[in-house]
């Protein structure tokens, strides 16, 4: 008895049909039952920073909720970009994600086509996790007590007055670049591999000042380690009411930008998902909110549409940014 070529690739058509069918179910079941073994957020800046206290926020709760580790893993330097690098090689599996500082997209405004990482095409947008306050910080042992005081200190001393960031590119960088051109001062950027970095040097007294966000400063603050001159934003802080807004000196001074969670590229759709829905628990959670109000965050999650929306965005503001400012040529 023979079979027909028609009988023959009927066959064969359902058998190709059951396996795709049978592929489907267990990507489908893995994706399910997703995380079934450690996750690590990649911070590519130095532990007790302003990300990297958000990225332990997170971790800790993710972890208790999904029964799995959640390990931050810091790796520093060249501003960001090796951290960032790292991530964006990384098995696109949901295992690992990036949390990182306005500083990703000022680095890509900065470097544009010199990364070793293409800021767009090597991510996928997972969530955006906020808006610091930050604040001004001087030693209290220059005797400098006001933002104007400051910017006559500057001017009496071009080129001799050092401020610290967390490495070029990055968020505190700018934000300093901004003063810089808001006060008419001419300063000396001095970077370092984290915010914290940049803070310890201002304690130490090694460099002038630093602009960075409140939970990297305020304990320093709290204890008169540092004087905070002014803070960020439109208005007074409700944690230091007493400290003026740098608007208040400087009108047309301003910072913006947020922290990020990125994924690579390539990372299923339903985990990122899970992991972007994982995050708006999480900072809807009391004690979250609380622990974060206390060093005036504003949290501000989204979906991993919006968060793709929003890096793109920014790109484009402060690529406008650091060309008017000179740091980039046109």
């Amino acid at each position: 008895m023979t079979h027909s070529p028609r009988g023959s690739l009927q066959g064969w058509l359902w058998w190709l049909l059951l396996a795709a069918a049978l592929f489907a179910r267990a990507g489908y079941a893995q994706q399910q039952t997703f995380p079934t073994k450690p996750i690590r957020f990649i911070v590519p800046f130095s532990p007790g920073g302003g990300t990297d206290t958000l990225a332990r926020v997170v971790a800790q709760k993710m972890s208790e909720n999904w029964g799995q580790s959640v390990v931050v893993e810091n790796r520093t330097g060249a501003g960001g970009a090796i951290g960032t690098a790292l991530a964006a090689k990384a098995a696109a599996d949901g295992y690992t994600m990036l949390v990182s500082s306005p500083g990703f997209v000022i680095s890509a405004a900065l470097h544009a086509g010199k990364l070793p990482y293409d800021p767009i095409k090597d991510f996928t947008g997972v969530t955006n996790i906020g808006y610091s306050t930050s604040s001004l910080v001087i030693a209290p042992s220059h005797g400098i007590k006001t933002v104007k005081a400051l910017i006559d200190f500057g001017q009496a001393r071009p080129g001799k007055v050092l401020f610290s960031s967390g490495g070029a590119g990055s968020s505190t960088h700018l934000s300093a670049e901004r003063f810089r051109l808001a006060a008419g001062i001419k300063t000396v950027h001095v970077g370092f591999k984290g915010s914290s970095d940049a803070l310890i040097e201002v304690v130490a007294g090694r460099v002038h000042y630093v602009i960075t966000g409140l939970l990297t400063t305020l304990p320093f603050i709290k204890d008169g380690r540092v004087l905070a001159l002014g803070v960020t934003g439109t208005a007074r802080s409700p944690v230091l009411p007493d400290v003026p807004a740098i608007v208040e000196t400087l009108p047309n001074f301003k910072r913006d930008g947020s922290h990020i969670m990125l994924a690579p590229a390539g990372t299923p759709r339903p985990i990122v998902n899970q992991i972007s829905r994982e995050v708006k628990r999480i900072f809807d959670l009391p004690e979250v909110k609380e622990r974060l109000k206390n060093f005036d965050y504003a949290l501000s999650p989204t979906t991993p549409e919006e968060m793709d929306k929003i890096l793109r965005t920014d790109i484009e503001s402060f690529t406008e940014l650091v060309v008017q400012s000179g740091l980039r040529a046109k």
